[in-house]
């Protein structure tokens, strides 16, 4: 028996504004449960005269009312949270911080594990809400041979949100509710026509919700001060120009880079010791093999041995076949058979299993690359 089977209590919904998280309450306020919607603040209260050119539509004040509107229709009770402080400490402050450090973020990976399925649950658990429901479009089970809760893919790929989903707990999966990730995304839009809910056809959104204009402008405003010009080399080691600091570049990048030369040049590596940037030419962009920390692992309790699996380095791309190779403390070593393309460190590596492909086995954080493929 799955263990959530036998929770009775209130259901916290986290809405965003959009259609997903709409249908999501939507669906658990017609089974019966009790239902209520949430929808986190985090832009300042002391806002610019215009605040929707830095929050985007999953984010901004306008998104309150959309949230506010779906609730009175389905008759849930809602409220909005003041989580400007800590989207800053979780999120605004990681996401600059990595840029800074030659790394590349994903900022809705802590936004979902240390505020949705984090902080925001562990409120809901002291109102006496025994779980949290988002519109996220990926699937909980739990597995009754190993005890453990699992992630799977959403049963439509093309809109599949596991990839920003791996850092979940066991005890966070256990609380997590998933209620359009079986469907497809215009089985949702649906839905919300018939419900006769305002945002059935609202956009989705497309960009970083704190950051909807270039990242670049944002860094410059947000931290500009600790941004610092530098020197930028080949391969070899040869000097061949000069940056604007190394979190406006990213690895792959190919334009703005404002060096003369008779072939292409890409990003290769960030080095934030130096401050230099590292160019050199595309065939030097792809790699086998990388490592990965911070690993959290989810349908297994621990990886002893190699394991072949499917994993992917980015969120757009299909997952492809790799070995798995347990390293030191919470890392491992991730081995593509297939070479891979502009592996940025800070980046998600997820893994899924290789017998079942909507399985997800766990993920981390790329840490390095080991080498080229040539």
């Amino acid at each position: 028996m799955n263990p959530r089977d036998d929770a009775d209590g209130m259901i916290v919904v986290a809405m965003s504004g959009g259609v997903d998280s709409a249908v999501a309450a939507a669906l658990l306020a017609r089974q019966g449960v009790p239902v209520v919607g949430i929808t986190l603040r985090i832009w300042p209260s002391l806002r610019p005269a215009a605040p929707e050119a830095r929050f985007d539509s999953c984010c901004s004040p306008q998104a309150v009312e959309d949230a506010r509107s779906v609730a009175q229709a389905l008759s849930i009770p809602y409220y909005v949270l003041n989580y400007e402080a800590e989207f800053d400490r979780e999120v605004i402050q990681y996401f600059t911080q990595a840029y800074l450090t030659g790394e590349t973020p994903n900022p809705c990976v802590p936004c979902n594990s240390r505020l949705k399925f984090g902080s925001l649950y562990a409120r809901a658990r002291g109102w006496g809400a025994t779980r949290v429901a988002t519109g996220h479009y990926a699937r909980v089970e739990y597995h009754p041979a190993t005890g453990r809760y699992r992630l799977r893919r959403a049963a439509d790929a093309r809109k599949d949100q596991s990839y920003f989903l791996y850092t979940l707990t066991q005890e966070q999966l256990a609380a997590a509710l998933f209620p359009v990730g079986h469907l497809r995304k215009e089985e949702t839009r649906r839905l919300a026509r018939e419900l006769g809910l305002a945002v059935a056809d609202k956009p989705d959104s497309q960009e970083i919700c704190f950051v909807p204009r270039d990242y670049r402008a944002y860094l410059r405003e947000r931290v500009g001060a600790a941004i610092q010009p530098g020197t930028i080399r080949d391969t070899a080691g040869t000097a061949c120009g000069r940056h604007q600091g190394i979190a406006f570049y990213t690895v792959g990048q190919r334009r703005g880079l404002g060096i003369a030369s008779s072939q292409p040049l890409y990003v290769i590596n960030l080095d934030p010791t130096r401050n230099e940037v590292v160019v050199g030419g595309e065939r030097e962009l792809w790699t086998r093999e990388l490592e990965v920390e911070r690993v959290n692992l989810i349908a297994i309790e621990r990886l002893s041995e190699p394991q072949r699996v499917l994993a992917k380095v980015r969120y757009a791309q299909a997952p492809a076949p790799a070995a798995l190779i347990p390293l030191a403390g919470d890392r491992v070593r991730l081995c593509f058979e297939e070479p891979q393309r502009a592996v940025a460190p800070g980046q998600a590596a997820v893994f899924y299993d290789a017998d079942d492909p909507e399985l997800v086995l766990g993920g981390g954080t790329i840490l390095r690359r080991r080498g080229s493929a040539n």
